[in-house]
């Protein structure tokens, strides 16, 4: 037994065809096929692997009942109760790309604002965004042999 990879983020949210338009626009995901839930959802893919699903926050009782976990009503009670749960915990989500100048290219004309570092210790070169529907934060990361290639950073390998 042992995790193998991660399948999907559920982003819940108050306008779900923006947030697959944005998703879909500039990074460049398919909107494609899904089950039947009883009530609406977008399923966004990455090649043939859906890694994106997105729908109405509270569109109705059905799907609350159905995303319910076991502990939802103990939180409720517990220390937790004031904090926010779900997404209001996640800090980003993280997509391993190539291509690193047709997406810089792709976010300037755009508009989309982002910042881009080498990462630390890592041979990692990263883009930061901020999806604007909902505000969730997206990290794009490109290898460095790559950024290096496309004139974003020094040929050289710092360790910080």
């Amino acid at each position: 037994m042992g995790l193998r990879f991660m399948e999907h983020i559920l982003i819940l949210t108050h306008d779900p065809d923006a947030t697959r338009d944005w998703f879909c626009e500039n990074l460049g995901f398919t909107s494609g096929e899904h089950p039947e839930f009883g009530f609406p959802v977008h399923w966004l893919y990455i090649g043939d692997q859906d890694v994106l699903h997105i729908g109405k926050a509270n569109f109705s009782e059905h799907q609350n009942t159905y995303l319910k976990t076991p502990s939802d009503n103990r939180v409720a009670d517990s220390a937790l109760a004031d904090q926010t749960l779900g997404s209001g915990r996640i800090d980003h989500v993280c997509f391993n790309c190539d291509g690193l100048l047709e997406f810089v290219d792709r976010l300037n004309r755009r508009g989309i604002e982002f910042s881009e570092r080498k990462a630390h210790n890592s041979n990692l070169y990263q883009l930061f965004m901020r999806e604007p529907i909902n505000g969730i934060k997206v990290e794009l990361n490109f290898s460095a042999k790559e950024a290096i290639s496309a004139g974003r950073m020094p040929a050289y390998t710092d360790k910080g």
